[in-house]
């Protein structure tokens, strides 16, 4: 029990810490290198421990150690745990190994605590167990295959079906409850020995202390963060789902945004489908439009749902557009439905399942004029579909003249992520382009960006021909990066080609990480 209650600790820490760094590879290294560096701290102490103090009560105070250490864990992430650290450093130290050294840490707050402890039980029950020298070896190795069945118990249960029944902070609660209960039966803490009073009366202050840290209503006028309250309107296997109400904009739009986990992804009026606010939204809607002139009922997928903006304008424009969307959180569709405008009558049809499992049933099936790559961000990059394997797959899906449109977040010149991207797509398409609502080509600020892919040229004048509005003189807004510029800025970027064998998309986007100092 004390090793699944290990395992569900580090399962859940991924949840608990992606609203301050995001959920990627540096997120877990960071986990899984404090949990096994607290358990083998543990595994050594205990041993230690084991030798001079190894019976009962020691057990029973390791347990409730590890029930108030886990409990110790809510009130510390309802706080702002980026507060904690500085942002910057001394000159000439390297940001990038500061950035990482930052999650180490405080991942290490939060978990590397319980995790020791938790390391401490198993030499002590190998003590207590062992009776007969020549018995060691089969002990030793009943016990840890004991615990290793316990980790794996802890971890099925927690992926599959704690996370999603009950959210990441009534787990935590629940494994203090479990791991203290433990402490009692196993831990010989209420026996007729000196001293039960004083681990009783211990106990029982420390239990009511962290109750009333954690649940505000119980602690009368003391303001505290409510511990056990997460913040989602949904916390689901994939996302901590929230959405925000926005006061009123200079176009009086009732508007609403979808926050999954600590980043923004959509921007949507409940009242009118067809306004959109973000500059690459509106370069997708005047390339949708491109499409729409020479293919009225044209057919489009989505590599990613979020908050359904563009299926929900297409909709309305082109009610006999085919509409399909990969969005792998059926916690997101849902959302859309209860709080972003979605109509539960929609044609759109969702697929709640990996992009790239979707994508891989339509081969050899029906084409589509538009595929959109909307499963990117600034800093949760899914590397399986950046590769050229999935790219391949993707002109599958399209007509000869279709397009495939990604949503790329990086700085153009000295950005990593976007050069690797696109010469990547290169790979599969033989016309690529970068677009932008502005012909920003020489600035290295942070932005949003879209690559574009085909079998066939963009048509530049029936591009520049479209009367969307959205630019001046209501011509298009989208700019293209001229194919000059764009294959010097090729030539100059130290960049990779991204396969399934090597896609480091997490280390290419790093640089922003240090930008945002998360």
């Amino acid at each position: 029990m004390s090793s699944a209650c290990t395992m569900v600790l580090e399962l859940v820490a991924g949840r608990i810490l992606a609203p301050f760094i995001g959920v990627s590879l540096y997120t877990w290294t960071s986990i899984i290198g404090v949990c096994l560096a607290g358990i083998s701290a543990g595994n050594f102490s205990g041993g230690m421990l084991a030798d001079r103090f190894g019976s009962r009560r020691t057990l029973g105070i390791i347990l409730l150690a590890g029930g108030v250490f886990s409990l110790i864990i809510l009130p510390l992430a309802a706080m702002n745990l980026t507060t904690w650290l500085p942002r910057q450093v001394m000159p000439g130290l390297d940001q990038g190994f500061w950035l990482i050294t930052r999650i180490v840490i405080l991942t290490a707050l939060l978990f590397l605590p319980p995790t020791l402890v938790l390391g401490m039980v198993s030499p002590i029950v190998i003590k207590l167990a062992l009776t007969d020298l020549r018995q060691t070896g089969s002990i030793a190795g009943k016990i840890y295959a004991f615990s290793t069945v316990g980790s794996i118990f802890g971890t099925f249960l927690t992926g599959f079906y704690l996370v999603s029944l009950f959210g990441t902070r009534t787990i935590v609660l629940g494994v203090s409850v479990i791991l203290i209960g433990m402490a009692f039966v196993f831990g010989d803490l209420v026996g007729r020995r000196k001293g039960t009073a004083e681990v009783a009366t211990a106990t029982a202050v420390i239990v009511a202390l962290m109750v009333l840290w954690i649940n505000p209503a119980y602690a009368f006028t003391i303001e505290r963060p409510n511990a056990l309250d997460s913040g989602c309107y949904k916390e689901t296997n994939y996302f901590c789902i929230k959405t925000v109400d926005v006061p009123p904009d200079v176009d009086r739009h009732d508007v609403r945004e979808l926050v999954l986990d600590h980043l923004i992804h959509s921007y949507n009026s409940l009242s009118d489908p067809t306004y959109l606010k973000y500059g690459y939204i509106k370069v997708y809607a005047d390339m949708i439009e491109y499409v729409a002139q020479k293919y009225p009922k044209y057919g489009a997928f989505f590599v990613g749902g979020g908050g359904y903006t563009l299926p929900r304008q297409m909709e309305t424009l082109r009610p006999d557009a085919r509409i399909v969307v990969a969005e792998i959180d059926p916690g997101v569709t849902a959302t859309n439905l209860e709080r972003l405008g979605l109509h539960p009558d929609t044609h759109i049809v969702t697929y709640n399942a990996d992009a790239r499992q979707v994508v891989e049933q339509f081969q050899g099936q029906e084409k589509f004029d538009l595929v959109f790559g909307d499963a990117f961000n600034d800093l949760q990059i899914p590397y399986h579909l950046t590769t050229k394997e999935f790219d391949q797959e993707v002109r599958n899906m399209l007509k000869d003249d279709g397009l495939y449109l990604a949503l790329v977040i990086d700085k153009l010149h000295t950005g990593k992520f976007i050069p690797a991207y696109t010469r990547t797509i290169a790979e599969v398409f033989p016309y690529v382009y970068v677009l932008n609502e502005a012909p920003s080509w020489t600035s290295d600020a942070p932005n949003t960006w879209v690559v574009a892919a085909s079998a066939s040229p963009i048509d530049m004048n029936r591009l520049n021909a479209i009367t969307t509005g959205q630019g001046t003189n209501g011509g298009p807004l989208v700019k293209v990066m001229p194919q000059d510029v764009m294959q010097d800025w090729l030539r100059t970027s130290d960049s990779v080609v991204l396969t399934d064998d090597y896609s480091p998309a997490d280390n290419l986007v790093a640089p922003l990480f240090v930008d945002r100092s998360f």
